[in-house]
């Protein structure tokens, strides 16, 4: 706690940074507020448990005392803020509410709103801690250190210090230090970190390895693909950071009203003092100016200014440590309010492995010229399906010498061959170029990609995918949230039926070019929907930008999804996007919760302070008592897990 006892003024301020240093070094510190205590207490007893008097000035010297070693440091902050023409900060009606009490002979209750204000702002200190330390555990998988291998010899260096290209040897249990890829031939690693899924994944060799991550039983060694700053773990942290500060459209209308509050409330406690003056016909001023006091300390509305970032950022922490990264509070209040959620099918909903099933060859080709022909122009694609025909059959283009490959987007690949024409994609990219294929190809429940050589029908490759083991189980629990769910995608229609009937979402559309699912978007909007837009945050950037919220899936080591998107989900299960909708709602409530009980709370004690029927103990409650009670319902989020809000 800082020597004014903490705070930033009506309103109070929640800065929040992860490496920040925490004030004080211990409770230890805070003895002035103890010994004010038993001192306070002391007294108290004396004179009203015992009945015992203590003649005036000794009285008011030991409650003078008592009230020094609590308020030094507010009378301090309070001067220097009013000198600054600062005139409606907590500090300084703080100082003139409990000053009022002494100026009463109220000593005991100026000293007890004193010592009540500065427990709340240590406890209110204590809790922003806490909420920075819940992410700041981040920070802490973050080796320092790496071994650095060069010449056959090792050495342990700053990772800050090791360049791009550098060899690393990571040994059993230690954690990754920077970005890399993989030399050795197999490994396994514990991605908790960066997932929150303690399962092991499996890497094989040249595959990246992320820092943060936990060696599994073997030694290994990783060829450094990213500085320390630049790791993807460092990029996940600033991401938390900087999500802490953009601040949500309520967070923003808090500020604005204790702004306005509180000039209002110090108003009417001047008015409190005065009017009656000139309409009460037995006018005490002690009285009434007692009144004022008692408005004076609930014209601070840190209740409200401390307990609602405080709640986003629980909200943002509960998510990060679960691998969903919210790039702003505003975005966890959005996804409240959505009602459709879009979803792509490659990738998001399956597993992207596709494996051809099945070779159709036209009568006039031979199963070894389709084979040959198809590889050769797949092999300068890196789409997943490519990759699949490539798996497939391996060196079935050694014999062709010259290729030349053009991309056509949203349809497939044109090329040839040594000498020949072929094209290779979508049933319908055939049907454009005037090409005739089989019927039955376009009825298939499967991925189908057409291949033409020379012109003529050559032949066809069944591409099966997978769907993701909890891809049912995702799409019934955004139904079970009350969402609408759409598939929009590129592949063939009577595929994406077929998989949109297995999950049950509402709507599934087929053969869907960027272009046309920004439009499908655009007419769910135009329909009074509020979208949320998933994809892998690379083609589907535009429906990722123009939906309420963008969620990327699979951004684990994805440049492109922490650019776009507005939600990251960092590995690949769809059921996390109903987890994130449900963390936003949770954060929601509890945040409304704080609000409806510092609002009621100050508007019962206010209208009581007005008929006299509310003394400065309450007075103090209402501000302190409400802020802790309100502060201590915002940290629910930081105790809780992805799983248990799954179930609420």
């Amino acid at each position: 706690m800082s020597d004014h006892c903490h705070g930033g003024g009506c309103g109070c301020e929640t800065p929040v940074r992860l490496e920040q240093e925490e004030h004080g070094g211990g409770w230890l510190d805070h003895w002035p507020l103890a010994v004010c205590a038993l001192l306070t207490l002391a007294l108290v007893l004396w004179e009203e448990g015992f009945d015992r008097t203590i003649a005036p000035w000794p009285r008011f010297l030991l409650y003078l005392a008592a009230y020094a070693l609590t308020a030094g440091g507010v009378v301090r902050e309070a001067w220097r803020r009013v000198v600054r023409f600062d005139l409606f900060n907590e500090f300084s009606l703080m100082t003139v509410a409990t000053v009022g009490a002494f100026i009463l002979g109220e000593y005991a209750e100026g000293v007890t709103v004193m010592l009540f204000y500065c427990i709340g702002e240590l406890f209110q200190e204590a809790a922003l801690n806490r909420a920075r330390r819940s992410i700041a555990a981040l920070v802490d998988v973050r080796p320092r250190l790496a071994t650095v291998v060069e010449g056959g010899r090792a050495a342990v260096v700053p990772a800050g210090e090791v360049a791009i290209g550098s060899r690393i040897r990571v040994n059993p249990g230690e954690r990754v230090p920077l970005d890399g890829k993989l030399l050795s031939e197999r490994a396994e690693f514990n991605a908790a970190a960066l997932t929150g899924e303690s399962r092991p994944v499996a890497v094989s060799a040249g595959d990246t390895v992320l820092a943060g991550m936990v060696n599994g039983a073997n030694a290994v060694e990783l060829e450094v693909s990213s500085r320390f700053e630049d790791t993807m773990l460092s990029r996940i942290l600033k991401l938390v950071e900087e999500a802490s500060e953009r601040k949500s459209r309520l967070q923003h209308f808090i500020g604005r009203f204790a702004r306005v509050y509180t000039p209002i409330v110090t108003a009417l406690a001047a008015a409190l003092v005065i009017l009656p003056f000139f309409f009460v016909a037995e006018y005490e001023f002690g009285d009434w100016f007692y009144r004022g006091l008692v408005f004076l300390v609930l014209s601070c509305p840190c209740a409200l200014v401390i307990s609602i970032p405080l709640g986003y950022f629980g909200g943002i922490g509960l998510a990060s440590r679960n691998g969903i990264l919210f790039k702003g509070s505003n975005y966890l209040d959005m996804l409240t309010k959505v009602d459709t959620v879009v979803l792509d099918k490659t990738g998001t909903l399956t597993k992207g492995n596709f494996k051809v099933i099945e070779v159709d060859h036209a009568d006039h080709v031979s199963r070894e010229e389709l084979l040959a022909a198809a590889v050769a122009v797949e092999r300068r694609s890196n789409h997943p399906v490519a990759r699949a025909i490539r798996e497939f059959a391996p060196e079935a283009d050694a014999g062709i010498a010259e290729v030349s490959v053009t991309e056509v987007p949203g349809r497939g690949l044109k090329g040839v061959a040594d000498g020949r024409e072929v094209l290779a994609g979508s049933t319908r990219f055939l049907q454009e170029a005037g090409i005739a294929f089989p019927e039955k190809l376009a009825e298939l429940p499967q991925t189908v990609v057409a291949v033409a050589v020379g012109g003529a029908y050559a032949g066809a490759f069944i591409i099966a995918d997978e769907l993701k083991p909890d891809a049912v189980a995702a799409i019934a629990a955004l139904r079970n949230l009350g969402l609408r769910t759409v598939i929009l995608s590129g592949d063939r229609t009577p595929l994406v039926r077929a998989v949109g009937r297995e999950l049950g979402v509402d709507e599934a559309v087929g053969e869907l070019l960027p272009d046309r699912k920004l439009e499908k978007v655009k007419k769910l909007q135009l329909q009074g929907r509020r979208v949320a837009f998933t994809g892998d945050g690379i083609n589907d950037s535009p429906a990722l930008a123009l939906a309420e919220v963008g969620i990327a899936m699979g951004g684990l080591g994805s440049d492109a999804a922490i650019e776009v998107a507005d939600v990251v989900i960092q590995d690949d299960r769809p059921s996390k996007i109903a987890a994130a909708i449900q963390a936003g709602r949770l954060t929601r409530r509890i945040v409304w919760e704080n609000i409806v009980l510092a609002v009621a709370v100050k508007v019962l004690v206010l209208l009581a302070g007005s008929f006299g029927m509310a003394n400065l103990w309450e007075a103090v409650f209402a501000d302190v008592g409400v802020a802790v009670l309100a502060i201590l319902n915002a940290m629910r989020l930081q105790q809780m897990r992805l799983d248990e809000v799954s179930r609420r």
